[in-house]
């Protein structure tokens, strides 16, 4: 393992949770939990803790690339490291939110918890997959986005800055409509979806329809091993951390605006003067609409 493994240990574990057997994903849950604990622990006291075999847990650190297990504990401690070093400037805070959690103690953790699915994704994100993203919407000649629930936020935040700078961007907010969109694409099209889970039933059928009349498609989603991505050609993957309280809806949310933030920024700069003057333009019919102080 390289050192730049080591450091995207704990954010491979999460992203591998939903395809792990039930055993495994005990163990999974244990790592990412309390993982500076975890690291403490032998293979059998963590196969006990976790009501499984010691088997189950070779067969897991396997599953993250490992041959032997203290070369793992290394890299899990490594990787806890480099979470406590980045939220240094944080209040010291752990654990979900509780029912009995002070108004405080709920804004330090919803700031670690989204402080740490920003940097994560920053430092997951595939460059090269960006840059084709990029290049796929510098060409559509319309671009249509779709999402479900807190993830349909995203989709229309890309589409208000695509046309912004002057791109053909439409965002739909009913499956049914998306759909009938999606089968109207064609080539020069982009289909973008969004899906924390990279398994919401009606955003993999906007791609898998907007993919037969020969659309480029592009996924924004947590699990880069999701159906979600497996119907995309680009797959943009966040690291984001969901909490019990709010699943879907914090760490998920945040990462994605950041990934939309990043690819609107890319196309801009690709097309940077007329982006610039359509910025400009755009501001200016709106700026006298706002009340002036007396």
């Amino acid at each position: 393992m390289t050192g730049e493994d080591a450091e995207t240990l704990l954010i491979r574990i999460r992203a591998a949770m939903p395809a792990l057997r039930p055993s495994e994903r005990r163990i999974a849950e244990e790592f990412t939990g309390e993982p500076a604990a975890a690291a403490n622990l032998s293979i059998a006291e963590l196969a006990a803790r976790c009501q499984t075999s010691t088997t189950s847990v070779v067969r897991f650190y396997r599953r993250m690339g490992y041959s032997h297990y203290r070369d793992f504990r290394i890299d899990l401690t490594r990787a806890v490291a480099r979470e406590e070093l980045a939220t240094a400037s944080l209040p010291e805070v752990s654990g979900d939110i509780d029912r009995n959690d002070s108004l405080a103690g709920i804004v330090s953790k919803v700031a670690m918890n989204e402080t740490l699915s920003i940097a994560d994704t920053a430092r997951y994100l595939d460059m090269d997959a960006l840059g084709r993203a990029v290049e796929l919407l510098l060409g559509a000649r319309r671009i249509d986005t779709f999402g479900v629930g807190a993830s349909a936020l995203v989709g229309l935040d890309l589409q208000q800055k695509l046309s912004r700078i002057g791109r053909t961007a439409i965002n739909w907010h009913d499956s049914h409509s998306a759909w009938t969109s999606a089968a109207t694409l064609g080539p020069g099209c982009v289909a973008v979806a969004v899906s924390h889970t990279g398994a919401t039933v009606d955003t993999v059928e906007f791609l898998a329809i907007a993919r037969k009349p020969g659309a480029a498609t592009i996924a924004i989603t947590n699990f880069g091993d999701s159906p979600l991505a497996r119907a995309a050609d680009v797959t943009l993957t966040t690291a984001a951390r969901e909490t019990r309280f709010r699943s879907g809806a914090l760490g998920s949310r945040i990462a994605q605006l950041m990934v939309v933030d990043c690819l609107f920024t890319g196309v801009a700069q690709a097309s940077y003067d007329t982006s610039m003057e359509a910025l400009r333009n755009t501001y200016a019919v709106v700026h006298d609409r706002r009340v002036t102080r007396e």
